[in-house]
């Protein structure tokens, strides 16, 4: 049943030739002599709509010129097919009424800083970048709950408030919970394994929690993650299920968001690469020898390929220099009229942060290059870790069994190799890193106790956690996905505060 009486952005595909009524806001606005382009958001998607004093008339041409940016209304026209204009569709405005005149809108065309931008984010979600982002992020969360509702897991749901750690005692939001201490969670494992235990696999998916003081592209104080577990599943057949979850996540998110992906110029190689080919697997100890350089993969070396990678970007970054005193002395010829000067000067804006980009990977390149070659055997993987070793793959890469130094005490060991826990850790390509963490878990009451007891955590909270080994203790898996790393992934930004609403980080609470 429909209950507008006016039609949507989305929907002008179907009413071509004919004339629909919009409701929305204004994006952008340009005048010329006897017409005004305005471009359309209504939250569905971005329209041109054009005023003409001839067919529009003069009283709804002089209402038209007093809309300044987001000023919201409400306009009738007829839908003509354009494939030049943005959706590929143009609406000639027949009649117009202004529901609010919006103040000087504070977000202009140049280019902001980011504090500036987090400081409103309320109202740079209105952009059409940040517009596309959070539909990818819809898109998303979409197929994660169908791909799991398809292959029979039941979503349920872990508590927020805690009494004990999951990842570690040293990122924990402590609360008062009335008058007892409790724990923001920071994740709903525990939890999904004594659901596993009830209904065989299931699948929780809420916000976790994590007190790190940092500020890097990929951390977040408050995010999502999805986390399935299974009954009578070992690490092989976790693993199967990752690859095949992230394969159709990804199919369903180019199959129905081409628009948005569009927007944001997304290169869908990387991401047509994770549906069609097979995630390679690699063991901890040869991904410790591709990151040091000492094990080539394909022919390719990481020392030499991020070495070369300084080479491309100190050119790049020459080029782009010379575009920026090319656009100043056109600015400063007096040969340009106001409307291209403005444009040379956003251009150059945008450039100049391109260059800052540059030059960030052009620090960092070769601190990572120095930390690679002394990478030591039973360290995590940092972040540039994995930079390295993505580099050399065009899909995700499952690096599994880890060093049980580094992993948490839930994880079962090799029996092969008791030094390793039967982990794994999903990168993804380009650079963007850990997007799950899952493992076997461990199944064994005594070495569990014997765990919990060498990492010096408070057996007593744990007793209910122990419980499902005393209670028909069988093996099982499951698996950790962030739904911001993958957002981040997926759409291709450069910093995960862009990829949730509001996002929380140290030092970030507004707005």
């Amino acid at each position: 049943m429909r209950i507008e009486k006016f039609q949507y952005i989305s929907e002008l595909k179907n009413y071509v030739g004919q004339q629909v009524e919009l409701k929305g806001w204004v994006s952008t606005k340009r005048d010329s002599k006897g017409l005004v382009f305005i471009v359309l958001r209504d939250g569905s998607g971005f329209a041109q709509c054009v005023i003409d004093i001839n067919k529009a008339g003069e009283a709804v041409f002089e209402e038209t010129k007093r809309l300044t940016l987001e000023s919201s209304l409400s306009l009738t026209g007829n839908v003509v097919q354009d494939e030049k204009q943005i959706g590929g569709y143009e609406v000639q405005v027949a009649t117009l009424q202004v529901i609010s005149i919006a103040s000087e809108y504070p977000i202009a065309k140049k280019e902001h800083g980011i504090d500036f931008l987090i400081e409103n984010r309320h109202l740079w979600l209105r952009s059409k970048k940040q517009w596309a982002i959070m539909r990818v992020r819809n898109k998303i969360i979409f197929a994660i709950h169908s791909y799991f509702q398809k292959n029979n897991f039941l979503q349920l749901d872990a508590p927020i408030f805690t009494g004990n750690a999951v990842e570690g005692t040293t990122t924990l939001f402590e609360t008062d919970f009335f008058s007892k201490p409790a724990y923001l969670s920071q994740s709903g494992q525990l939890y999904g394994e004594a659901l596993a235990m009830a209904h065989g696999k299931i699948y929780t998916f809420g916000p976790t929690f994590r007190a790190e003081k940092s500020k890097t592209r990929r951390h977040l104080s408050e995010f999502w993650m999805i986390e399935p577990e299974m009954a009578f599943y070992d690490l092989d057949m976790n693993m199967e299920l990752i690859e095949d979850f992230i394969k159709n996540v990804v199919n369903d998110v180019m199959a129905d968001c081409k628009e948005e992906l569009e927007v944001l110029e997304r290169d869908l190689t990387y991401l047509q690469n994770a549906v069609t080919k097979k995630f390679p697997r690699i063991h901890y100890d040869d991904a410790v020898k591709i990151i040091r350089g000492e094990k080539d993969v394909d022919g390719k070396n990481s020392i030499k390929t991020l070495e070369d990678d300084v080479a491309d970007l100190k050119t790049k970054k020459t080029l782009l220099e010379k575009e920026i005193t090319e656009r100043e002395t056109k600015i400063n010829s007096g040969a340009l009229k106001q409307g291209e000067i403005n444009f040379n000067r956003n251009k150059i804006d945008t450039i100049k942060n391109e260059i800052k980009e540059l030059d960030e990977k052009l620090t960092n390149i070769p601190q990572w290059l120095a930390s690679a070659k002394k990478f030591e055997w039973g360290g995590d993987l940092g972040a540039s870790d994995e930079t390295i070793l993505t580099r050399l793959f065009d899909c995700p890469v499952m690096v599994y069994n880890w060093p049980a130094q580094v992993k948490a005490f839930y994880m079962k060991r090799d029996p092969k190799d008791e030094r390793y826990v039967k982990g794994v850790d999903v990168l993804a390509p380009e650079g963007y890193g850990e997007i799950v963490g899952g493992a076997e878990r461990e199944d064994n009451l005594d070495f569990l106790i014997e765990r919990i007891k060498h990492e010096g955590l408070p057996m007593e909270v744990f007793e209910w956690y122990l419980d499902l080994r005393r209670f028909g203790s069988v093996p099982h898996a499951g698996f950790g996905l962030g739904l911001e790393r993958i957002v981040m992934w997926i759409t291709g930004i450069q910093h995960i505060r862009e990829a949730i609403p509001f996002p929380r980080f140290y030092g970030r609470l507004e707005p």
